[in-house]
Parts: structure tokens; C-alpha cells; sequence
């Protein structure tokens, strides 16, 4: 298909894919949500992004892919397994800081810090302390989750959970939202 033909992966995707598969991890995210992620990062110059779930770390790869020099990248697993396979790939690059905790946690410990780019790809910051993470998006910042396509691995009433957050998200003056039916099924939100 047009659609993913010729996207560029970054240089250690295809190894920590490898490592993530070899670890029984598979929930790392697509081609067509990383290749949005690095678009969505490139635009913060001189940002400060935030990964709530860093998995293995394949979309951090891909954020990072897009940042440039000057943006600094806070990323969050509870994992430390998953985390280390992380680190190992992407532990050189001194522009990421990785945080081996509770996202909920890590949340209430940064209150009143702010990011110009967050991606809640795990529950906290989605459907835990989501407030909490909004408030942590300054003024224009952008905030992205995935994963909100149905699919048969769902536990039961999870879809449930998915539609809550879509309405509460909806009904949130404070943002201007696109949801979007492709790859894993997508929000990005701007705040206002």
C-alpha cells in the first residue's frame, strides 16, 4: 500500500524490535504510529516530550528519530526488563532521560512541570491520573494515545473504558482533538 511504503525506520528500530519479540513483548508499537510520532515530535523545537510507556523502547526510537538536537525526551516504563532493552539501544543518546517507576507515580512527582509532547501509551496518563497528565501539556502542547481500535485481545470491558475516555476527552473545553481511524486508532490533542 502507498500508505507505508518507503517510510524510513530509525537505525535501531529493527534491533529492538528483535530484542522485544526475543523478550515476549508485543505490544510495541506500529509502523504507521511510529512514523506519526516522529512527525508529531519534529514539530516541538526545542521541546520537552514525554513517553508514558516505554515498552522496549520502539516508539521512543522513533521520537527520538524526530526531535531535534536541542529537545530533551522523559520516558516512563514500570517494566524494568522492557526498560533495559531500552536503554540499551538508546541509553547513548543524551537527549532521553529514562524513568524505571510507576507512571502514576512519576505523574504526581512532576506536577507542575510541563511538556510540549506527551504519548500515554500505558494506562497511567490514559485512563489513570489523566487529569493529572493534562495538566501537565503547556499551552499548545500536544497530547497522543493509540491503541483505541477494537481488537479480540481486549479484556472484558475494556472497550468500555475506551469509549469513557474518548467522551471525557470530547468533553474537555480545554482541547481541540482529531481522532483518527487508522493504524491502531488514534487521538492527538492540542491544548488550548
Amino acid at each position: 500500500m502507498l500508505w507505508t511504503q518507503n517510510i524510513k525506520k530509525p537505525m535501531k528500530a529493527e534491533a529492538i524490535a528483535a530484542d522485544a519479540e526475543a523478550a515476549g513483548f508485543k505490544m510495541s508499537c506500529d509502523l504507521e504510529t511510529g512514523s506519526l510520532l516522529r512527525t508529531l515530535a519534529g514539530s516541538c523545537e526545542r521541546g520537552r516530550l514525554l513517553e508514558l510507556g516505554t515498552g522496549a523502547g520502539l516508539s521512543t526510537s522513533w521520537i527520538l528519530d524526530g526531535m531535534d538536537a536541542a529537545s530533551s525526551l522523559l520516558t516512563v516504563e514500570l517494566d524494568e526488563s522492557l526498560h533495559n532493552i531500552a536503554r540499551t539501544h538508546l541509553g547513548s543518546d543524551s537527549r532521553v532521560q529514562f524513568f524505571t517507576m510507576d507512571g502514576t507515580v512519576f505523574i504526581k512527582e512532576f506536577k507542575g512541570h510541563t511538556f510540549d509532547f506527551i504519548f500515554a501509551d500505558t494506562w497511567p496518563g490514559k485512563y489513570n491520573t489523566l487529569d493529572e497528565t493534562l495538566a501537565l501539556l503547556s499551552p499548545g502542547g500536544l497530547y497522543i494515545i493509540d491503541d483505541l481500535i477494537p481488537v479480540s485481545t481486549w479484556s472484558e470491558g475494556h472497550a468500555g473504558k475506551v469509549e469513557h475516555l474518548i467522551q471525557y476527552l470530547d468533553s474537555r473545553e480545554d482541547l481541540i482533538l482529531t481522532k483518527i481511524n487508522w493504524s491502531t486508532g488514534l487521538i492527538i490533542a492540542a491544548k488550548k
